[in-house]
């Protein structure tokens, strides 16, 4: 028995936030319709670096799902979604404010036909505010939100961050949260909600450290200059002799202790948290002193200090990490087209009840045919929704 066993999502939702969203519920066993339009369906599909068929990106976001093509935009297409509505649990939408509304399938019209259904809102900005209807991607809402200016050296530009955080972070685990808090509040209330998730709001959210500095502590946070960001020796990165990084997270002071026992330099202990010319110099000398031999030394002498010391892997090196490994994070699924794919599995272990991967990424319209019978339809009715190109089925 799976967490999520019986509950039915309506997912809308194209690309990359909304994608990861349901993929995190269909791997704990909800059953993710993907509705996807006629043609060439979720643009991530097409997107760059497709291996034979599909692309990686698709690929990587998609399992646990399963394919039916709809052409909303016609009323026989609303009409059929409707039908889908009535008996889901949880419909996942990523369009800008009023674009369901317009389509005749928005909260209020899908609420009046199941009061128990779960609307979850996916947008740059949320769904009221002078920002609502203003389009946007990660490094907007990034940039508003206060992220990506505390990104970056100290006297130097902001640098985007290698991974989105407001698409994931922001949008793709705060909607898992508030699904499941709406599932958990409709087994009291016997109600659905909405959910309206921002990826902004989200952003903001994980600015939890520099807003207690600002709204609490009274500081401004600036760019390199934080206990986090670089600006003390001991919570930095240094190169070594072979170009390679390493991370020192000797934050509290027994690991910065041991760290400068490591290297020689016990008269470091005193000014960890000095500010000015010492910590300035101080930042200099482990820069100086890590330059002195290669990442592989610095490892094995500081294998047993208990110091906070790990290698800044590459994605390569990431995923063949012995703990990575260890924990089983890197999956396979067989897909029909594009033979056995590796890709990330599920991060949220659950002892008793794992999520797993039961599907391979659908292939467009995969199951259409399927999900029609599932609600009622007869085969003779979808065939003729398919001439009509109300529906696609798997060509």
């Amino acid at each position: 028995m799976r967490p999520l066993d019986g509950i039915i999502i309506l997912d809308l939702t194209r690309l990359l936030p909304g994608a990861v969203a349901t993929m995190m519920l269909g791997d704990f066993g909800a059953d993710v319709i993907k509705i996807e339009e006629p043609g060439r369906g979720d643009p991530a599909r097409t997107a760059p670096h497709r291996s034979k068929r599909e692309s990686p990106y698709f690929l990587a976001t998609n399992r646990n799902k399963r394919s039916v093509v709809i052409d909303l935009k016609r009323p026989a297409g609303r009409d059929l979604f409707l039908r889908l509505a009535e008996r889901a649990d949880v419909v996942v939408e990523g369009f800008r404010p009023g674009v369901m509304d317009r389509l005749g399938i928005g909260y209020e019209s899908l609420r009046r036909i199941n009061p128990r259904l779960v609307y979850c809102a996916i947008s740059g900005y949320g769904q009221d505010g002078p920002y609502r209807l203003r389009a946007g991607h990660d490094i907007n809402y990034i940039g508003i939100a206060g992220v990506l200016g505390l990104n970056g050296e100290k006297d130097g530009s902001p640098v985007v961050p290698g991974v989105q955080v407001a698409d994931l972070a922001g949008g793709s685990m705060q909607s898992v949260i508030g699904i499941l808090l709406a599932l958990a509040a409709r087994e009291r209330t016997g109600e659905g909600q909405m959910v309206d998730i921002s990826m902004m709001d989200g952003a903001l959210a994980m600015m939890f450290v520099p807003l207690a500095n600002y709204l609490i502590g009274g500081v401004e946070p600036q760019r390199g200059t934080e206990t986090l960001s670089g600006r003390y020796a001991c919570y930095h990165v240094y190169q070594t002799q072979d170009g390679r990084h390493l991370s020192l997270g000797a934050l509290e002071p027994k690991f910065w202790a041991n760290a400068c026992q490591v290297i020689g330099r016990e008269d470091l202990i005193a000014v960890q948290f000095a500010d000015g010319a010492k910590q300035a110099e101080c930042i200099a000398t482990l820069t100086a002193i890590f330059r002195t031999q290669t990442a592989a030394e610095w490892l094995a002498a500081f294998q047993d200090a208990d110091a906070c010391l790990m290698l800044v892997n590459t994605v390569a090196e990431a995923v063949d990490d012995h703990q990575v490994r260890h924990r089983g994070l890197i999956g396979e699924v067989r897909h029909p087209t594009e033979g056995t794919v590796k890709q990330l599995g599920p991060t949220v272990r659950l002892i008793a009840t794992p999520g797993e991967i039961r599907l391979p990424p659908p292939r467009l319209g995969e199951h259409t045919r399927r999900v029609l019978e599932e609600i009622g339809y007869a085969d003779e009715v979808i065939d003729q929704l398919a001439r009509d190109g109300v529906i696609g089925l798997q060509q």
